[in-house]
C-alpha cells in the first residue's frame, strides 16, 4: 500500500513551517506567506546533508590565523566593483532581476573573459545548448573554453562538479536558474519552496567543501523581491540586484548583501547590441541628457558605496484637480515626499497643500539615502516658482522635521565629483564645508533650510 504523501505549509519570508494553511505566519506573523509543500521523507540512517567541514576542536579567536581571500576577476572592472574586487573561491553569490534585463547575459560574458584564464562552466536549465550557443555567437564571445552542461537534476549537477579530477574541476560555476533545478530526494516540484531551498542549501555545502565559486540567477516577483523562502538569501555569500527601466538602454547591479565587501556597491552598465558593457564615468552618463538652466531642476551629488554619483532631480508642480493632490516619487523614498513638503511650508514658507507635486531621479537610479532631501526641496521650490537655479548648482544634505540640514558622509569625495565634472556651485550641510578651498568649486554652506532658500532668492 502506497504511503501517503504528507503536505506541510512553509513561510516564504521565515522559513518557519505549518501543519495547516493559516492567514498569518505563526513564526514572523507575516500576512499571506504560507505555501504548501510535500513534506521531505525521512532518510534511513541520519541526516542527508553532509557537514560543511571535518570535526575541529574549540580554539581561541584570536590564535586563528587569517589570510587575505585572493580575488578572482571576472573581466568586467565594472562586475568586480560590486562583488567587491571579484570573486572569493568557495562563494555562493546570487543575482537576482526581472526576465530580460540581462542577468544571463552579464554572466556569460564573464564566463568568456575568465575562460581564457580559468576552468569555468555554464549549467543552464531555462536554455537548451543551441540557445546559449547563438547567444554567444551574437554577442561574439569567445567560448572555445566554456564547457556547458544542460540539466535540472541537482544530482547530476553536484557530480559533474565533484567526480572531476582537481586539476579538471571548474573554479566557477554559473547555475541558470536556482528555479529549475529539483533534487529527487524531494517529490515537489521544481521552483517551490521546499526545492529551491533545498538545491540551495546543497550547493551552497558543495561550495564551501570544493572552494568552487558558484553563481545562482534567481528569479523576482511582481514586487521585485527574490522568488522563494527568504531563507534563501541568508544561504548564500553575496545578493545582488540587476536594476534598470526596461525602455532604457541602462542596467544598475546594485549588492544588498556581501560577507567579501561592501554593501550597496553599484555597477553601471550600458545594454549594446553586443552585450552590456560597463560605464566607468556613470555620472558623466546620468547628466547626458540634462538641459541647461530648466525650472524644476536640480543636480544632486549621491553617494553609492564608495563611488560619488551625480543625479539630476526633477519636480513638477502644478495645480491639483481634486480634493486630495498627488504626491508621486519615481527612484526616491515616497513616503519622505509629504514629509519634506510639511518641512518646506513650516520652515520655508512655501506651500504645496493644493499642488501635485512628481519627483524623479532621471536616469533610472534609486536614491535611499536621506542626502536628497535638500535637492528635492529646491526642485519643487524652482518648479512651483517657474525660475530655474543658477548653471552649475550641485546640492546635498539631509533635511530634518526642525529645518536643520544635517551632514551628509563622505561629503569631500562627493565635492571633488562635482568640480571634477566641472560644477562651480556647491549648496551643503555646514558641517560638510571642506577644510581647504576645492579648485573651482565655490561652497555655500548653511545649517538650515530657510537659510538655503534665502540665499537662492538673493540671486
Amino acid at each position: 500500500m502506497a504511503t501517503k504523501q504528507r503536505t506541510r505549509y512553509v513561510c516564504t519570508e521565515c522559513g518557519a513551517t505549518s501543519p495547516k494553511w493559516q492567514g498569518q505566519c505563526p513564526g514572523c506573523h507575516a500576512w499571506n506567506t504560507l505555501e504548501e509543500t510535500v513534506a521531505a521523507p525521512a532518510v534511513a540512517g541520519g541526516h542527508r546533508f553532509a557537514p560543511l567541514a571535518s570535526s575541529t576542536p574549540v580554539q581561541r579567536l584570536a590564535d586563528i590565523e587569517t589570510r587575505e581571500q585572493p580575488r578572482l576577476s571576472t573581466g568586467i572592472p565594472e562586475f568586480d566593483r560590486v562583488l567587491g574586487g571579484g570573486l572569493v573561491a568557495g562563494a555562493v553569490v546570487l543575482i537576482g532581476g526581472d526576465p530580460g534585463i540581462g542577468k544571463s547575459t552579464l554572466l556569460l560574458q564573464a564566463l568568456a573573459a575568465m575562460s581564457q584564464q580559468q576552468r569555468v562552466l555554464y549549467v543552464t536549465g531555462e536554455e537548451s545548448g543551441d540557445q546559449v550557443a547563438l547567444r554567444a555567437r551574437r554577442l561574439e564571445l569567445q567560448t572555445a573554453e566554456v564547457r556547458l552542461l544542460a540539466e535540472i537534476r541537482l544530482d547530476a549537477i553536484q557530480a559533474a562538479l565533484t567526480d572531476m579530477a582537481p586539476g579538471e574541476r571548474p573554479v566557477v560555476a554559473v547555475i541558470d536558474s536556482i528555479q529549475t533545478l529539483y533534487s529527487q530526494e524531494l517529490t515537489s516540484a521544481p521552483g517551490s519552496v521546499a526545492q529551491v531551498r533545498e538545491c540551495a542549501a546543497q550547493l551552497t555545502r558543495l561550495a564551501k567543501q570544493t572552494g568552487v565559486a558558484i553563481v545562482m540567477i534567481g528569479h523576482v516577483t511582481k514586487e521585485g523581491a527574490l522568488a522563494g523562502p527568504r531563507v534563501l538569501e541568508h544561504i548564500v555569500d553575496t545578493v545582488l540586484y540587476f536594476e534598470g527601466d526596461a525602455h532604457s538602454s541602462f542596467r544598475l547591479v546594485r549588492a544588498f548583501k556581501n560577507r567579501f565587501g561592501a554593501v550597496n556597491e553599484l555597477g553601471v552598465f550600458a545594454m549594446t547590441d553586443r552585450g552590456l558593457r560597463g560605464v566607468p564615468n556613470p555620472s558623466a552618463l546620468f547628466l547626458s541628457q540634462q538641459q541647461e538652466e530648466v525650472p524644476g531642476s536640480c543636480v544632486m551629488a549621491t553617494q553609492e558605496g564608495t563611488r560619488p554619483l551625480l543625479v539630476e532631480i526633477q519636480a513638477l508642480v502644478d495645480d491639483a484637480h481634486g480634493n486630495n493632490p498627488r504626491r508621486l516619487t519615481v527612484g526616491l523614498e515616497s513616503n519622505r515626499l509629504a514629509m519634506l513638503l510639511a518641512v518646506l511650508h513650516r520652515h520655508g514658507g512655501i506651500a504645496t497643500h493644493d499642488q501635485d507635486v512628481f519627483v524623479n531621479a532621471v536616469g533610472g537610479v534609486r536614491i535611499t539615502e536621506p542626502a536628497a532631501d535638500l535637492p528635492v526641496l529646491l526642485a519643487i521650490m524652482s518648479s512651483l516658482r517657474n525660475r530655474s537655479l543658477p548653471r552649475g548648482l550641485i546640492a546635498f544634505g539631509e533635511v530634518g522635521l526642525t529645518g536643520e540640514i544635517r551632514p551628509a558622509p563622505r561629503g569631500q569625495e562627493r565635492l571633488r565629483e562635482a568640480a571634477k565634472l566641472g560644477f562651480g556651485t556647491a549648496l551643503i550641510p555646514k558641517a560638510n564645508a571642506p577644510r581647504q578651498p576645492i579648485e573651482g568649486l565655490e561652497v555655500w554652506a548653511v545649517d538650515r533650510l530657510d537659510a538655503a532658500l534665502e540665499r537662492l532668492r538673493a540671486l
